[in-house]
Formats: C-alpha cells, structure tokens, sequence
C-alpha cells in the first residue's frame, strides 16, 4: 500500500510559510542590554530542525548564538512561544551548544 505524504507535505509547507510570515510581518528590531539587535527572522535557517526533527544547520547554531540574548524576548512573545518553547528548540539549544535561556 502506497503511503500518501500529500498531507504531510501540505502541513510543514503552510507552518514554514505561517512561520515566515508571521516573522517578516511581526518581526521588530528590538535592542537588548548586550547591543544584539533582536530579529527573529535571523533564525530562519533553523526552520526545518524547529518544525521537524532535522538537525540544526551550522548557519542556524552560528545564528542562535547570534540571538542567544534574544530568547527570553522571543519565549515572551505569544507569536513565537510555539517554536521556542518546544521540546525541538531544547534539542536544537543542546546541539548548538547554547544554554536554554531561564527567563
């Protein structure tokens, strides 16, 4: 029997977008203490291993750390808590080698 990945496909394409969307639309540059400008759209390429299982490219771990002052910013925000208060963005902390932040 033929497996139909339609469904599969069609989810992680409209949360990829949703997630893109949301982050281009709702994005604001917003200083912190340690003068890194906050931008989520800077975590981008770590899209597949936030949605997926897929591992955290080298340009998404050089990117977290970029934003590691960021996060607790980012887990505030009702509109990015979904992605960074899941069990894939600790797995992700943990490959990167960034501490999960305790805000």
């Amino acid at each position: 029997m033929k497996k139909n990945n339609n469904n599969v496909s069609g989810a992680f394409i409209f949360m990829a977008s949703a997630l893109l969307l949301a982050t281009v639309v709702f994005s604001r540059e917003l200083p912190v203490a340690e003068a890194v400008t906050c931008n989520p759209s800077q975590l981008t390429p770590c899209l597949p291993a936030f949605t997926w299982t897929a591992p955290p490219s080298i340009v998404c771990c050089n990117s977290l750390r970029q934003q590691r002052p960021c996060l607790c910013t980012y887990l505030r925000n009702p509109l990015y808590k979904q992605y960074f208060d899941s069990p894939n963005s600790r797995r992700i902390a943990v490959t990167c080698g960034v501490p999960y932040p305790r805000c």
